[in-house]
């Protein structure tokens, strides 16, 4: 089985951010487009560069900022952020099908698919078309935006049924590539497997998520449920793996990965045999992937494909 490393947004090696924000309260004031362009376009070349970054450090598997384009999903402002930028799409689009670097999105907590409000199903809509536009123009194949499954009003049981009413009625294209994951308060691993069997979408393991939620079963039981998910679609399963930042803080995030953890996770996903790329989930982005890297290879015997890729046998 080969395990495929990678991290999130922003690269503290080369310290460029793809995110710059353009507040609405600030656009509200000023309403400059001329900023705005220029924070869009700052974003996207930050972006170009980060994945040359990742291309030659052979990172394969990256998860892009959704704040790159800042305003684009807010419902009172409406610009071209697509065809305006084409040239800067262009150059990622290379980048991206030369190195194959897998990509995809992580809307932030707005995004509420099973939400009450009228209000807030209307902006995650839009929130999700935003970010399908975003992998159209950049020409990804094997497009996920991954979702968790939100509020919990009127308890789970109404929660999920909302989520499937609401899931039904979203168009086509954005049916086919929401997948989701298990959360650290409420909708645990069975709740989303019981989901992707409804609606044949892909989970996500989310392993600290799971220590802080778990299910009265063992996690090992729920593998092949969770790679069925991935195969229906073709893909390589994706799963997030993070540490506690402390024993009181226990669901945040650390700034690394604690690497006994890990190899314990990997000694569970070892008797699969299945091809998994891990999302590491820490504060030091590429600093902890590559810390963990050496660590590894100083624990255990893996046979490393790359700087991030390795086979256990």
């Amino acid at each position: 089985m080969i395990i495929r490393l990678g991290y999130v947004a922003i690269s503290k090696s080369i310290k460029t951010s793809t995110s710059t924000p353009y507040p609405y309260t600030t656009w509200k004031k000023e309403k400059n487009q001329e900023k705005l362009d220029h924070i869009i376009t700052s974003n996207l070349e930050s972006l170009y560069q980060t994945l040359i970054y990742n291309d030659k450090n052979h990172i394969h598997f990256y998860r892009i900022s959704s704040n790159i384009i800042p305003l684009a999903t807010h419902l009172n402002v409406s610009f071209d952020y697509l065809e305006k930028f084409l040239p800067y799409y262009k150059k990622i689009t290379s980048i991206l099908q030369k190195s194959k670097i897998r990509v995809d999105f992580h809307p932030n907590q707005y995004c509420v698919l099973n939400s009450v409000k009228k209000e807030v199903i209307t902006s995650t809509i839009n929130i999700l078309e935003y970010h399908y536009q975003l992998l159209k123009i950049l020409d990804i194949q094997d497009k996920i935006i991954l979702l968790h499954i939100g509020s919990n009003t009127f308890g789970k049981k109404n929660s999920l049924s909302r989520f499937i009413h609401t899931f039904k009625k979203l168009p086509n294209h954005l049916k086919e590539i929401i997948a989701i994951e298990n959360d650290d308060k409420v909708f645990n691993i069975e709740d989303c497997l019981f989901l992707a069997k409804k609606l044949n979408i892909p989970v996500v393991l989310d392993y600290h998520h799971h220590q802080c939620n778990p299910t009265f079963k063992e996690l090992f039981t729920y593998l092949n449920d969770i790679f069925l998910t991935w195969k229906r679609k073709g893909m390589t399963p994706k799963i997030h793996f993070s540490s506690p930042k402390n024993k009181r803080e226990y669901r945040a995030h650390n700034d690394y990965i604690e690497v006994d953890s890990f190899i314990k996770f990997l000694n569970l996903l070892k008797p699969k045999n299945q091809d998994v790329d891990i999302m590491l989930e820490a504060k030091a982005k590429d600093d902890a992937l590559f810390r963990l890297v050496r660590e590894l290879k100083y624990h255990e015997n893996y046979l490393f494909l790359d700087e991030t890729s390795f086979k256990i046998e």
